[in-house]
């Protein structure tokens, strides 16, 4: 069984973070969502939240494709966490190139730690590049309409947690 390990904070899950879901799940035949719990970043929502609302929008999207998607929280390696759920792939999401920079130096500390962990690319959809959690948090707080980047449960999260 090939196992994949799409990792991220998904301060909130977007409709990007889906597309790659939704691409990524086809690659592979089981799915794992690592919820990096990154206490530098500061997340809007708790740990415990990210995952519930991860679990929320994969579930009609694993019925559909009889795939296994799943949440997983971590706090270790992306290299690390990939061996916990024997993960043989790792799959990064590309809007821009400066995410190509970041990912590239991140894949070649990662070869090192654990050449036997692949790293799969995949661009986000034309329509999805410019979705970033942290703008949607942004627009939203500013009293702009995120409903084009996020699901219509992401919205009610956001408005429940920021009014």
């Amino acid at each position: 069984m090939r196992i994949g390990l799409y990792p991220g904070t998904f301060d909130p899950i977007t409709l990007g973070h889906i597309d790659i879901i939704r691409r990524a799940a086809a690659l592979v035949d089981c799915l794992v969502i690592g919820v990096a719990i990154n206490r530098n970043k500061g997340p809007l929502f708790s740990l415990e939240e990210r995952v519930e609302l991860i679990e929320r929008e994969v579930e009609s999207l694993s019925k559909e494709t009889g795939m296994v998607i799943k949440a997983h929280p971590f706090e270790n390696l992306l290299i690390d966490c990939a061996k916990d759920v024997d993960a043989s792939v790792i799959i990064r999401g590309l809007r821009a190139a400066p995410d190509f920079e970041y990912e590239f130096q991140m894949v070649g500390m990662n070869r090192v730690l654990d050449d036997s962990i692949e790293t799969v690319f995949l661009m986000a959809d034309a329509q999805h590049r410019a979705i970033a959690s942290k703008l949607v948090k942004e627009v939203f707080k500013l009293g702009g309409d995120v409903s084009k980047f996020v699901t219509p449960s992401v919205l009610e999260a956001l408005k429940t947690r920021l009014g």
